[in-house]
């Protein structure tokens, strides 16, 4: 019995192997992660020849690479791999259905991506836990229900709102032509970073929200929170850096809430 499942252990490796990598690669495949992981295949080539040919100055600097690499990665794509791992749930069917939020972000995603194949410039803020009334009251109040068509109209250049920013709060747009406070230190900006990214990057100075900004020149996607410019994101990390800071607005059924007064008045 022992030696028949030592003959069939390879085996069962193999097929765990290959379903791993199965997974890493759909998921991985035509993203900007691909790069990592043509990277990481590079690296472990390099370092099997240094072992083979039996180089110990360019093994042992491999070694201090490799150390330093994995908590590189681990930080830099901390999105990517939180979506990676919220796909492994084992939950029922009715767990993975497509909930509101979901469309909404994908809703998002395709008119960002398509105002930037189109060079529309735009500037789009993200309510977090900081209140943005201030900014809202100086500008057209909305109050409108999210939709792409709603969101790509505003900041298409022939309306009167597509100078200034817009404020999204959960799923609804709440503000349009609102003037945002310009970062005075503007050092991490390129010089194809315009007004735009000033404003975006002046915001998040200032509030936790996450700004999303088009770039009119250039055509390109960049995050600005905490500070921090980050430009040229690509869809797939642009999701999965607004699902790794935003959770879906919870529904509240206030029916099914048990009601202390009214059990108390029976």
């Amino acid at each position: 019995m022992s030696s028949l499942f030592h003959s069939i252990t390879p085996l069962f490796e193999i097929v765990i192997i290959a379903v791993l990598l199965n997974y890493l690669l759909s998921f991985f495949w035509n993203t900007r992660s691909m790069d990592l992981v043509l990277g990481l295949l590079a690296f472990l080539l390099i370092f099997a020849i240094s072992s083979w040919m039996n180089l110990p100055i360019l093994h042992k600097i491999m070694l201090l690479i490799g150390n330093v690499a994995v908590i590189a990665i681990l930080i830099i794509f901390q999105p990517e791999l939180r979506v990676a791992l919220s796909k492994l749930s084992l939950k029922g069917k009715r767990y993975r259905e497509v909930t509101e939020y979901d469309k909404f972000l994908d809703q998002l995603a395709n008119s960002v991506y398509r105002l930037a194949e189109k060079r529309i410039g735009a500037l789009i803020v993200m309510q977090n836990e900081d209140i943005l009334d201030d900014y809202a009251n100086k500008a057209v109040i909305l109050n409108a229900n999210f939709s792409s068509e709603l969101l790509e109209s505003i900041f298409a250049t022939t309306t009167p709102l597509h100078d200034g920013a817009v404020i999204i709060r959960d799923l609804t747009l709440v503000a349009a032509a609102v003037i945002l406070p310009l970062a005075e230190d503007s050092s991490q900006l390129t010089r194809s970073m315009g007004t735009r990214h000033r404003a975006g990057l002046g915001a998040s100075q200032l509030t936790d929200a996450l700004i999303i900004v088009i770039s009119e020149e250039t055509g390109k996607v960049s995050i600005a929170r905490d500070g921090v410019m980050t430009p040229g994101v690509k869809t797939d990390r642009f999701k999965g850096i607004i699902r790794s800071i935003f959770t879906p607005p919870q529904t509240t059924d206030f029916k099914s809430q048990f009601n202390l007064r009214e059990w108390l008045r029976k």
